[in-house]
């Protein structure tokens, strides 16, 4: 959560249906503003006045240069501490303070859980006043207290908690509904309880697709995506590789995907890896190997051992198969070409042969013999 402050404003009368109708929108495509966010919401408080606030951890006297809150704490025990509401407007404003489960999310940033979603992990353990009212261009401190389970299991349990604005307006103009719009800033709160530690990571849901290049002389890419689940009771990072091998292992090459800040307990990241200059002959695999690190300055007095995933596709020459396809037929179009060319040869050649013979036969003189006149004793004349 960014601790930075936070704005907003309403809109003057003859434009609130339009704000209206993007806090609509906004509801509708982001109901979960992060904790911390510093974006205005788009019908803010019933006054003309531009609302500015900020939530930072504190002590009894004010913001200490705290960004998060992070404790130790054994099962049963607890912690008090304080966060810093300050008001930069020139109006007197009156916050709700919430807590709730924290979690990263897909772009790898922390967040908490919605008011709309029900906590049932460490943002059940913050007990805090509900609301605080902070004059303007003042800070008021706000005490809270972290109180652990007994029960609670070793490792991290994180949470967050924010100070938050509500805001309201119709849309539509008259008789249109009434559309909220809700605005939050806050911090982390961090617990790790005290126990065995367990760093434990995995690879899961991994998927690997080749996409040839349709230019027969050039190679493809293989995309190889996978989840880093924490299977384990503290907080870690991620360093992934994937080494591809194809051709009986003859071409290989080696990616090292993007470092993964910060896996939570039960939670995952998704991570991608692309490899260019794949040539498609066959079966390709891939072996995906991550390893665990400790996030930021995290004691971890357990081993942290890499896992190793190994995936197969088959990259299919498909555009090398047509090219081939295509000579094949070229070669046999111009073999049957060269026979045909070759039988209507012979048979001209064998034509002129029987044509000759019988004009040679036709041309031939009568042979001497009992049957002409000069055997048979006729006088010549």
């Amino acid at each position: 959560m960014n601790p930075a402050p936070h704005l907003s404003h309403r809109p003057r009368r003859s434009a609130r249906w339009l704000a209206a109708a993007g806090a609509a929108l906004v509801a509708t495509l982001a109901p979960a503003l992060p904790a911390g966010a510093a974006t205005s919401g788009p019908l803010p408080l019933d006054t003309e006045d531009v609302i500015t606030w900020g939530v930072k951890p504190a002590d009894a006297d004010g913001p200490d240069g705290r960004s998060r809150v992070e404790l130790v704490l054994d099962p049963g025990a607890s912690a008090s501490e304080h966060l810093a509401v300050s008001n930069f407007s020139d109006v007197p404003v009156t916050f709700s303070i919430q807590a709730a489960d924290g979690y990263i999310n897909p772009k790898g940033r922390f967040n908490m859980l919605p008011s709309d979603r029900e906590s049932t992990g460490a943002g059940t353990w913050i007990e805090v006043q509900d609301s605080v009212e902070v004059a303007p261009d003042a800070t008021v401190v706000v005490p809270f207290t972290v109180a652990v389970p007994d029960n609670a299991t070793p490792g991290d349990h994180v949470a967050g908690i924010a100070a938050t604005v509500k805001s309201t307006g119709e849309g539509g103009g008259e008789g249109g509904t009434s559309v909220g719009v809700e605005s939050r800033v806050g911090f982390r709160v961090s617990t790790r309880v005290t126990g065995e530690v367990q760093p434990l990571l995995s690879v899961e849901n991994v998927k690997a697709s080749y996409a040839p290049s349709w230019n027969p002389f050039a190679a493809g890419d293989l995309t190889v995506s996978y989840d880093v689940a924490n299977d384990g009771n503290v907080r870690l990072g991620a360093e992934g590789d994937v080494a591809t091998s194809g051709f009986f292992g003859l071409l290989s090459t080696d990616r090292s995907a993007a470092s993964i800040p910060e896996v939570l307990p039960d939670g995952s990241q998704r991570s991608r890896v692309e490899t260019s200059n794949v040539w498609p002959l066959g079966p390709v695999r891939s072996t995906i190997t991550v390893t665990p690190t400790t996030v930021d300055d995290d004691q971890v007095d357990a081993s942290l051992e890499p896992v190793t995933v190994t995936v197969t596709t088959w990259a299919v020459p498909w555009p090398q198969l047509l090219l081939v396809a295509i000579g094949v037929v070229l070669v046999l179009g111009v073999r049957d070409d060269r026979r045909r060319r070759r039988q209507r040869l012979e048979a001209m050649l064998a034509k002129a042969r029987d044509e000759g013979r019988q004009q040679a036969v036709g041309d031939e003189p009568s042979p001497s013999g009992a049957d002409s006149p000069a055997a048979k004793g006729q006088p010549k004349g």
